[in-house]
């Protein structure tokens, strides 16, 4: 291929190409979301069929939401991905798109976005969930904060959360080479991912699956949690706060 093409040109700026890809997808995300947050105040009206369209309707909504929510704190792992991959071609390896590492972290957030369906049909038939998609027992509720709070401090959650925080030393030691590969990378990292996040994430059945304001909370906190540097101390702290909380909130049970 000659010099100057326009391939070239693109890979020689693929930190911004990739970059600005991130900022597009994180946008369209985020703009589905706050078109669908009416979608909790349609189902305040009612209960609604779950028939197979109406699920993979569900499934596409926590799919993207969680693009939304968890792609700004991969996008340092990522970017650095195509940093390495467009150095690695210099050196005359063959060129891996970017999309194939990515596709790795949508595989995990689908397959975890399956099973928040199927919790929030499972929730809905045994009347454990409003038609807002929030809890409706206080004895659910104050289990999800507690179990939240509790991973929060667990040993295997501070190593995920490690991973996450220092993707240079992760690329270090997992690196592949080839399309699979990257994939495989993808998915490898996104578990981690995932791991940093899964029972936070439950925590949108406490507040309202649409619920905009905690969409934007937990986010936020995700962020903070896996980017400042003082981040772990911070997910001490919530979780700390969280245990309190639902604590409080199953003994307000117990007693009444």
């Amino acid at each position: 291929m000659a010099n100057g093409s326009p391939f070239e040109t693109i890979v020689k700026r693929d930190r911004a190409v990739v970059l600005g890809g991130l900022v597009l997808v994180a946008l369209f995300s985020w703009l589905y979301i706050l078109l669908g947050a009416g979608m909790e105040a349609g189902m305040a009206m009612g209960p609604v069929a779950w028939t197979p369209g109406y699920a993979l309707l569900v499934l596409a909504m926590w799919w993207v939401m969680m693009a939304a929510m968890m792609l700004p704190g991969a996008a340092p792992m990522i970017l650095l991905f195509a940093t390495i991959n467009r150095k690695q071609r210099e050196k005359g390896q063959p060129f891996v798109a970017t999309g194939a590492f990515a596709s790795g972290y949508l595989l995990i957030w689908g397959g975890f976005s399956a099973a928040a369906v199927t919790l929030q049909w499972l929730f809905g038939k045994l009347g454990l969930l409003s038609p807002a998609m929030a809890t409706t027992g206080t004895v659910l509720g104050g289990a999800i904060l507690l179990a939240a709070g509790v991973w929060q401090l667990t040993p295997l959650k501070q190593a995920c959360l490690r991973h996450c925080r220092s993707p240079l030393h992760f690329m270090a030691e997992r690196w592949r080479a080839g399309r699979l590969g990257a994939v495989v990378m993808g998915l490898e990292h996104g578990a981690f991912c995932l791991g940093c996040c899964w029972v936070l994430m439950a925590l949108l059945f406490y507040g309202g699956v649409m619920n905009l304001y905690w969409i934007v909370g937990l986010s936020l906190f995700v962020l903070v949690e896996k980017l400042a540097p003082a981040g772990p101390r911070f997910g001490w702290i919530g979780g700390a706060g969280l245990i309190l909380w639902g604590g409080t909130v199953l003994a307000s049970t117990l007693a009444g």
